[in-house]
């Protein structure tokens, strides 16, 4: 019988990369149409005006404008774009 373990095996290794998740824009910037706001898992936020969610639950803008955080019905964060006016609107 052996009394050493064989070499070759390894115990380590098993260490994943990061899954960079986050908001991505905060309340206030500028953002231009399909630009990732918030990458999360599940609905941690819900979504207003002007922004699409997709199927991994990242929520992305679709119109130019400013990001705005509020909070939602049951105390539940939701995020929207405010559409950017342009100088002959105002």
């Amino acid at each position: 019988m052996a009394t050493k373990k064989a070499g070759g095996s390894s115990r380590n290794g098993r260490d994943s990369s990061g899954r960079r998740l986050g908001v991505k824009r905060y309340g206030g910037q500028i953002v231009s149409a399909g630009s990732i706001i918030i990458r999360q898992r599940g609905t941690k936020y819900g979504i207003s005006d002007n922004v699409g969610l997709g199927k991994d639950h990242t929520v992305y803008s679709t119109i130019d404008g400013i990001v705005f955080f509020k909070r939602g019905r049951g105390n539940r964060t939701v995020v929207g774009v405010l559409p950017k006016l342009c100088k002959s609107e105002v």
